[in-house]
């Protein structure tokens, strides 16, 4: 009998366990600089389902998440005027280490060290079942979108462009 990969908790998972959140776990091999393409082949699953998780900032440096569906990219300018800013872009690494409390390439939007507001493109909602990154590269959780929508403030924005 093949014997399930352990996976050891992450902030993520804590902070879904102990909302009593149901999510799946989802393990893979992760390649520096592969994205969302890699997880989603991985995994065997559509990119489009795949969730981004990406630490911006606003004009005065205050941070914000912003999950975007894999296959997409985020237009910065639209995401600023639905959100009342004068402009948005992504954070230095190093900076979106410091505000999530994660690597990039294994940011969760779960149980992350600073409160930061969240925006979601509104068609992920739309989704039975999206993977998201779980706290860690190469961990994604499978999760229905509206249970999270119950657990993370979200806020719905229309930002996304095709890759």
């Amino acid at each position: 009998m093949a014997k399930k990969e352990h996976v050891s908790e992450t902030p993520a998972t804590q902070f879904l366990r102990k909302q009593g959140i149901v999510f799946t776990e989802h393990p893979y091999d992760y390649e520096e600089h592969g994205g969302t393409a890699v997880s989603a082949r991985e995994l065997g699953v559509d990119e489009h389902c795949v969730i981004k998780t990406l630490v911006m900032q606003d004009e005065a440096s205050k941070p914000l998440i912003v999950l975007m569906h894999g296959d997409r990219k985020v237009s910065t300018k639209n995401l600023a005027r639905q959100i009342g800013c004068k402009s948005v872009e992504p954070c230095k690494p190093e900076v979106a280490n410091r505000h999530s409390g994660y690597l990039v390439g294994g940011t969760s939007p779960f149980g992350t060290k600073k409160s930061m507001p969240v925006y979601v493109e509104e068609t992920i909602l739309a989704l039975d079942k999206i993977y998201i990154n779980g706290g860690r590269r190469g961990y994604l959780v499978g999760i229905e979108p509206q249970t999270i929508a119950r657990v993370l403030s979200m806020k719905p924005v229309q930002c996304a462009l095709e890759e």
